[in-house]
């Protein structure tokens, strides 16, 4: 809930609407958990998600599992096109306030929608990224790639004047 992190936030969460994408390729092992977990957050909301020529089964499991809800949405491309096409069909269909990205591989937490939007909310920011390196619980990364991606994040801070602490995150909420 939105107001254990922001109280006063309630209101505004209340008249507001996401908008959520999930590109998924070959995600037939996380895929119904993932959303099942979006699907319980309780904010109003549209699912996107935009199949990039799976081949493991996804797209059939995916069918089968929204049948019963009218607020998600399924494409599917019979080509893989990579992420990045895949998102750009989903920002295609977008109808919401806020955009998350979700990508299918559970590596971040729905539950963190609201931890995500609220700076959106209190109009400190237009864009919220998410960190694999921030909060109490994270993922165990390999050494080197922890290092690549610091040293990647630390020349994009240079060149952007941004600072994240995670410029490869796949986990972040726009207007």
């Amino acid at each position: 809930m939105l107001s254990q992190y922001h109280p006063g936030l309630q209101e505004k969460i209340d008249r507001l609407k996401i908008s959520v994408i999930v590109p998924v390729y070959n995600e037939r092992d996380t895929i119904e958990t993932l959303l099942a977990r979006v699907i319980a957050i309780d904010i109003d909301k549209e699912i996107i998600i935009v199949d990039d020529g799976s081949e493991d089964g996804t797209l059939e499991l995916i069918k089968d599992y929204i049948s019963p809800f009218s607020f998600i949405q399924l494409i599917s491309q019979k080509n893989n096109r990579g992420k990045g096409a895949a998102l750009r069909t989903g920002f295609s269909k977008v109808t919401g306030d806020i955009v998350i990205i979700q990508d299918g591989d559970l590596e971040y937490d729905p539950s963190d929608y609201y931890r995500l939007i609220a700076p959106i909310l209190e109009n400190k920011a237009d864009v919220v990224y998410g960190s694999r390196f921030l909060g109490a619980n994270h993922r165990v990364l390999f050494y080197r790639h922890y290092i690549a991606n610091k040293m990647l994040t630390a020349l994009s801070n240079l060149f952007t004047n941004i600072h994240l602490s995670n410029m490869t995150t796949c986990f972040n909420a726009f207007t």
